[in-house]
């Protein structure tokens, strides 16, 4: 019995590293070092990240290691690190009554990074790249109306997003 006990004890041990191990959360730096990293690869990395709301773009590595965040935290980590792959990345808000999403355009797969998407099975979500397109297909996800859509830069360094384009949805009927 004593040496059941101990083979025990020290298979619940290995298996409580390799739990730890496989929980700790990723650096920028390893995820930029990853061999033959796509979008889809990327996307597949945060599936078990929760959702928690931000006033402001949290810092990358506060991201990744909390393994929680919102669009904007994912997005804007994507275009930085796809970029630097050379991907050719655009950062598009939409705005819909009551919210706002942020996604991360990919011009060379004909798709978007969206952080709703990043726990399904197909983690893009195929798109033409007219920004009216990317905004028709984010609404629709929320079965909602999109009414403004803007395209952005994001800089790290100064914690900016700099505006590129927007699109405010016309009205069908003038009140």
């Amino acid at each position: 019995m004593k040496f059941f006990g101990k083979s025990f004890l020290a298979v619940q041990l290995i298996a409580g590293l390799l739990f730890v191990t496989s929980v700790q959360a990723l650096t920028v730096e390893q995820i930029r070092k990853m061999p033959d990293l796509t979008p889809e690869k990327f996307a597949s990395l945060f599936s078990d990240f929760k959702f928690r709301f931000h006033d402001e773009v949290q810092d990358f590595q506060t991201f990744l290691s909390s393994k929680s965040g919102d669009c904007d935290d994912y997005a804007t980590l994507a275009a930085e690190i796809l970029s630097e792959r050379g991907y050719t990345p655009r950062l598009i808000a939409v705005r819909m009554k009551g919210e706002t999403h942020v996604v991360c355009y990919i011009q060379e797969t004909g798709s978007y990074l969206d952080y709703n998407f990043r726990k399904d099975a197909k983690k893009l979500v195929p798109s033409s790249h007219v920004l009216t397109d990317i905004a028709r297909s984010v609404a629709d996800s929320f079965s909602k109306d999109w009414i403004a859509t803007y395209e952005f830069t994001f800089s790290k360094r100064e914690k900016v997003k700099r505006l590129v384009n927007q699109i405010i949805y016309p009205r069908q009927n003038p009140a």
